[in-house]
């Protein structure tokens, strides 16, 4: 797909200097920029990249006032990084815009959608009282369940898994390999000590503006639902148990584990492989770093780092401590020493 720096200065309210119907085909950063290539810059210590990139199409802002010779055409607009993001999700949408039904597909005779703005990739399988909203793209191989509800604007992307009874809300992206509504991790044990395994009789609801990276799974509540709150963001590679509740905005890293009726609060910051246990809750405004385990209740805007995991400011005061461990231990073996000898 080609563009015309005219067409992308008409994208972006800009003003083409130089070459207007230059065209370009890819993106690309200014100090890698090829022919048929579109960069921007934003950043004043790249500004010296301008002078060598062979970038056909560079993005720059309006006082932009070049002191050598420039061999690429340069659109200038107000603010530089954010047209070039504006640019960017246009590009997306563009290259997203599928439209119609592929063949094969499974499509229930009880499944309510709206086939004029419906994208529904090969191979996939929409089942029972299945209902989907406007302007919803399904990608090829993907799974959804009995009486599933997605909500407009929805993207599900190649081979996610959406299992009965689960509620997607709007304006939702749910990314390649993510489960959400499989069983939750419910099984109790018999006097012989074998498990038998509990029904997990609820679903999932997912609010609005929530985005779930690949691979992510979403378990089924025992009882109720597991409740994914309005903006939340998920990284690849979590695991929420059943009868979770994530609050608004909240925003977690990849291969995080949240365990069973765990309460999570709003416009909490979670950080890569933090392990939090069941049945607690973490308030609103708090802040998690990578690799700690959480074991107990957590107030509003706490920062927390370790496993099991301290109060930000105590754990690097006292890490300061454990780094001179040896050097105290030896102080305190000489000292012990002097005294027997006394």
């Amino acid at each position: 797909m080609k563009f015309t720096a005219t067409q992308i200065a008409g994208i972006l309210n800009g003003e083409v200097d130089g070459d207007a119907e230059v065209e370009v085909s890819q993106l690309s950063k200014i100090e890698e920029g090829t022919k048929g290539s579109l960069t921007f810059l934003a950043n004043p210590k790249y500004t010296s990249f301008i002078y060598s990139t062979e970038a056909s199409i560079t993005i720059v802002d309006k006082d932009f006032h070049a002191e050598n010779d420039i061999t690429t055409t340069l659109i200038r607009v107000d603010d530089a990084y954010k047209a070039f993001s504006q640019l960017l999700e246009y590009y997306n949408q563009v290259k997203m815009n599928k439209t119609g039904i592929e063949q094969p597909v499974f499509i229930s005779e009880s499944a309510r959608f709206d086939e004029a703005t419906l994208y529904l990739g090969a191979f996939s399988y929409v089942g029972d009282n299945v209902t989907i909203g406007e302007n919803v793209k399904i990608y090829p191989n993907v799974y959804i369940g009995d009486n599933v509800t997605l909500g407009d604007n929805v993207i599900v992307f190649a081979g996610a898994k959406i299992y009965s009874e689960s509620v997607i809300g709007n304006h939702c992206v749910i990314h390649s390999g993510v489960i959400v509504g499989a069983d939750g991790f419910g099984f109790t044990p018999n006097e012989k000590g074998e498990y038998k395994k509990v029904p997990q009789t609820g679903n999932v609801i997912i609010e609005d503006h929530v985005d779930i990276g690949a691979g992510t799974t979403i378990d089924r509540a025992t009882l109720g639902s597991t409740i994914i709150r309005k903006g939340v963001k998920l990284d690849n590679q979590i695991q929420i148990a059943h009868n979770v509740e994530i609050g608004e905005n909240t925003v977690i890293a990849a291969q995080t584990g949240i365990a069973g009726s765990t309460k999570i609060g709003s416009n909490c910051m979670i950080g890569g492989q933090v392990g939090i246990v069941g049945h607690i809750t973490i308030g609103n405004n708090v802040r998690i770093q990578a690799q700690s385990g959480i074991g107990r209740n957590v107030k509003d805007n706490e920062t927390l780092q370790g496993s099991p995991a301290l109060n930000y400011g105590d754990y690097n005061k006292s890490y300061v401590h454990f780094k001179n461990l040896p050097k105290i231990i030896e102080r305190f073996n000489t000292l012990e020493k002097n005294q027997n000898n006394d």
